[in-house]
């Protein structure tokens, strides 16, 4: 079976279940497209005019066909109605919505849901089946409950910033917390799926970012909360980047004086005594050769090492191209006779059966498939089909 093959949608493992999703920028709607990407029909529900904010939100200030390319990015594979809900009769047509969904999925700030009568016990009194995904800052108690959600803000007070060491915090450049949390939402829903599938029972799956970050320091924690004295033959380097004679080097934690053995059995020269094994030492024996050298002769020891790269040599690599990780994407013309709009972008990153799984479905127009008040009605026909 090629991994190129792809799936039909019929053959997904989400294919039929209806996943409405309220959230915005960036946890949430990644969250959801991970179900997209199983085969789960998701319909966004959007303000008026502006749309959820992702729509405006631009990394580098990059936008295509009126929506940021992150939104794009973050957003494809579903369909988009407007629906305003300060209006009642409008929010009446998405309650009519949530009665028939099987997966509903939030951001918002605890009390929003309530004071619009989407919380999770009214959502569950229209549909006991409903699984119900509520993702947050810090979780739903505690003095930080109240507080926006934000990846930066989530990584700073996690202590994830003083992990490098060092005499200054690092931060990830990455939005890391946010996609941590997307995986243990989609995560928790599916699950709950199962059970739904096994009792015919919904259930509430709620998680924040602030624990997405201690769960990916979980055995940091761990040492840190059990502290006992190391075995000094035990001793472990740190994960280390070093440069080379014409690049740079990773080096996984690995047994110190099995690295200091093979840099003595790869020197010009003995090393004096006293500086041989030192981090500076081990520095300078790094430099004496490149980096594919250092990738051969600390490989055939049993050293975990790789090379560091831009991004850009990253997608000329062999390694990218074996693992087909892009597909584009296409929005059709806004107007009969326009221009489709193609982006180029990744796919989920799991297999299923030995296939990749892909659709070419970019993300949809604010209100493409509607404004409620307009008699719009997503379940009431069948969804989008893959071409």
């Amino acid at each position: 079976m090629r991994a190129g093959d792809g799936m039909q949608a019929a053959e997904l493992p989400l294919a039929g279940v209806v996943v409405l999703d309220f959230s915005q920028f960036l946890a949430g709607p990644v969250a959801a497209l991970r179900l997209a990407d199983l085969g789960a029909r998701v319909i966004k529900i959007e303000r008026p005019v502006t749309g959820e904010i992702g729509r405006t939100l631009a990394f580098a200030g990059r936008w295509a066909d009126e929506d940021t390319v992150s939104f794009h990015a973050m957003n494809r594979n579903k369909e988009a109605v407007v629906a305003d809900l300060k209006d009642p009769g409008e929010l009446e047509q998405v309650k009519s919505l949530v009665a028939r969904a099987d997966v509903l999925i939030h951001n918002f700030r605890p009390g929003v849901m309530e004071r619009l009568g989407l919380d999770y016990e009214s959502a569950r009194a229209l549909n006991p089946g409903l699984v119900y995904a509520a993702a947050s800052g810090y979780g739903a108690d505690g003095p930080w409950a109240s507080r926006p959600g934000q990846d930066l803000l989530a990584q700073s007070v996690s202590g994830l910033t003083w992990v490098n060491g060092g005499d200054r915090p690092v931060t990830v450049g990455l939005s890391l917390a946010d996609h941590l949390l997307s995986c243990h939402l989609a995560e928790g829903v599916t699950a709950l799926l199962v059970r739904k599938l096994r009792t015919g029972r919904g259930g509430l799956i709620e998680t924040s970012l602030l624990e997405g970050m201690l769960d990916l320091q979980s055995t940091l924690l761990t040492a840190h909360l059990n502290k006992s004295a190391p075995d000094p033959a035990d001793t472990l380097t740190p994960h280390s980047l070093y440069p080379t004679a014409d690049g740079y080097l990773a080096i996984a934690p690995t047994r110190r004086d099995n690295l200091i053995q093979a840099l003595v059995n790869n020197s010009a020269s003995a090393p004096a005594a006293g500086p041989a094994g030192s981090e500076s030492w081990v520095a300078e024996q790094l430099l004496a050769a490149g980096t594919a050298y250092w990738l051969e002769v600390l490989g055939e020891v049993g050293i975990e090492c790789a090379p560091l790269r831009t991004l850009d040599e990253l997608i000329a690599s062999p390694e990218f191209a074996a693992i087909e990780m892009t597909q584009t994407v296409e929005r059709p013309p806004a107007e009969p006779g326009g221009e489709s709009l193609r982006l180029t972008t990744t796919r989920s990153p799991i297999r299923i059966d030995g296939k990749v799984l892909r659709n070419h479905r970019a993300a949809p127009r604010l209100g493409a498939q509607g404004r409620l008040h307009n008699g719009a009605d997503p379940l009431a026909e069948a969804g989008p089909v893959d071409e």
